[in-house]
């Protein structure tokens, strides 16, 4: 596997001491994985390396390939080599159940996607917007999780985010229960990475949907994000910063509740409000 933590050598310009030292930085990694389905390429992500199989489970999922965990009979790393004839691990083949419908060529992801992207490369505006086989199923009306809880996950999230704290470089997603406890975490340099490395990990572990649970995300809340969680289906979605506005309407329309600049003290509820309690 890739190594999670790059180190490097910069210049650090301090103007209050008035000094300028070389001193090694640690960088989060960045590198390409290949997906193919069976044998064949499907799509090119940039990722932190670490949780490979649970990316691409996770993103199978989200992009409405596969929803029941027998659908995916294996997943297994590629051969694969850098200048220095060390194995990348960088290529990952999904081994799928026969009688699962595969994209036509045309709807297969045709550039690489970046970590700041999830949805480039999709060929079609319709082919953004999927059918969730786990749809949002908690009652919109009934208070999930109370708003005090809510407010404290963007710490708890933090704390426990063990590479930010060695490079400052990556968003992190993580699966709650209504009481607070951390259920999931993953880290990486992509936030919809993050997000589909938790949805991964849980369909691996026939736990979706994921009714009764609440999925924090470092960052604002994008379209994408909403979309990634109303298919596991997470009711609630929480960001620390704001949403767009495609992501509140998706988010209505899925019934799903969006809360965004949960920061301490406040946060704004977007969509079903119904779900938090005072």
């Amino acid at each position: 596997m890739g190594r999670l933590i790059h180190r490097v050598k910069a210049t650090r310009i301090d103007l209050a001491g008035h000094r300028r030292v070389v001193r090694e930085e640690a960088l989060a990694a960045e590198e390409p994985l290949e997906i193919r389905l069976g044998h064949e390429p499907f799509t090119v992500t940039m990722r932190t390396p670490g949780d490979d199989f649970d990316l691409v489970a996770g993103f199978l999922v989200s992009e409405g390939i596969i929803f029941d965990p027998d659908e995916l009979i294996s997943l297994r790393f590629c051969a694969g080599e850098d200048e220095n004839g060390q194995q990348t691990f960088n290529v990952v083949e999904a081994q799928l159940r026969p009688d699962v419908a595969l994209p036509e060529l045309g709807a297969r992801r045709n550039v690489t996607t970046t970590s700041a992207c999830g949805i480039c490369g999709t060929a079609s505006i319709d082919a953004v917007r999927k059918s969730s086989h786990h749809p949002v199923t908690s009652p919109v009306d009934q208070p999930l999780v109370k708003a005090e809880v809510l407010a404290s996950l963007p710490d708890e999230l933090r704390d426990q985010q063990k590479i930010f704290d060695k490079t400052g470089g990556v968003h992190a997603a993580g699966l709650f229960a209504p009481d607070g406890e951390l259920l999931l975490l993953r880290e990486d340099v992509g936030r919809h990475n993050a997000v589909d490395k938790v949805v991964g990990a849980a369909f691996r572990e026939r736990q979706l949907p994921l009714a009764d649970t609440v999925l924090q995300v470092s960052g604002r809340a994008s379209f994408e994000l909403v979309q990634k969680a109303a298919m596991a289906g997470v009711p609630v979605l929480a960001a620390v910063s704001a949403p767009s506005s495609l992501a509140v309407e998706l988010a209505r329309e899925s019934g799903l509740t969006l809360v965004g600049f949960s920061r301490g003290q406040t946060l704004n509820i977007y969509t079903h409000a119904g779900r938090i309690a005072d």
